[in-house]
């Protein structure tokens, strides 16, 4: 096939694998040369057919998609592109949007596949071969807030990767300041904005809280009434009144109201 974009699909769902290669059939430059249900698979069959372009899907058993990548560093010649699908909608993956590579969220949205295939069109246009495989660690720290380095060190120990972001990128105008997500104190709603309280000073973020809510670990982040999101880590005691009203006593002082229906999930979290 002429000017054919050469297509990988891995994933480790049968049924994901023969949608995407369905869907992609609609494109007539889009060359399907094999689907991979595992990462030894995609790894083969980047040595074997050397494709332009790899769907990858992110959680899969033995290596997963950030494994996949590591092994590309040893890839000699043309790298592919890259395109994640993922069933996390996580800060992390809004990351993906200012990077040469791009993302599927599970369900794929038709208009979404568009994009992706648009991009990497483009990207095939504008690039060279040179420099994919230092797009794809800078991409993996990106999401994690770790150099590229660490990344790899952690993936070849097996160790797993938190699907939640360890850094919350803030735009206040043309400055984006990196706040580590474990110095996150509480945040509380103000009209369209967030205001994220840390160790280190306050922070306004244009967000609902509901997205922000999405994008932070329930394990350690709850939900304590509609406008306000906790720390648990922070949170020294939780305090009884007689009028059957709870509150939240943070370490630096902040006394926070429990709504009744977020009191069960609260005590749960700091009784643990």
């Amino acid at each position: 096939m002429a000017n054919s974009i050469k297509t990988l699909i891995v994933d480790d769902e049968p049924l994901a694998r023969r949608g995407l290669a369905v869907r992609l059939s609609d494109f007539d430059d889009i060359e399907l040369v094999a689907e991979c249900q595992n990462g030894h698979q995609a790894i083969e069959a980047i040595h074997k057919y050397r494709p332009d372009l790899m769907f990858l899907d992110i959680q899969m058993p033995g290596l997963n998609g950030f494994q996949v990548l590591q092994s590309l560093q040893s890839v000699q010649g043309k790298l592919p592109l890259v395109v994640f699908v993922t069933a996390y909608d996580s800060y992390a993956i809004k990351a993906f949007e200012v990077h040469a590579l791009d993302y599927l969220l599970k369900p794929i949205e038709e208009g979404r596949l568009q994009a992706a295939v648009d991009k990497v069109r483009q990207r095939m246009s504008e690039l060279g071969e040179s420099h994919h495989t230092q797009r794809l660690a800078e991409l993996v720290a990106e999401m994690t807030g770790d150099d590229c380095e660490a990344i790899l060190h952690r993936l070849a120990e097996g160790e797993p990767l938190n699907p939640y972001p360890e850094i919350l990128a803030i735009k206040d105008g043309s400055e984006t300041t990196r706040v580590p997500v474990k110095q996150v104190q509480w945040v509380d709603a103000a009209g369209d904005y967030m205001c994220v309280h840390t160790t280190d000073g306050t922070h306004i973020m244009r967000k609902t809280m509901k997205e922000l809510e999405q994008e932070l670990d329930p394990r350690t982040f709850v939900r304590v009434h509609r406008s306000a999101i906790v720390n648990i880590r922070y949170v020294s005691k939780l305090v009884s009144h007689v009028s059957g009203e709870y509150h939240l006593v943070l370490s630096n002082g902040t006394e926070l109201k429990v709504s009744r229906s977020h009191r069960d999930r609260v005590k749960s979290l700091i009784g643990r």
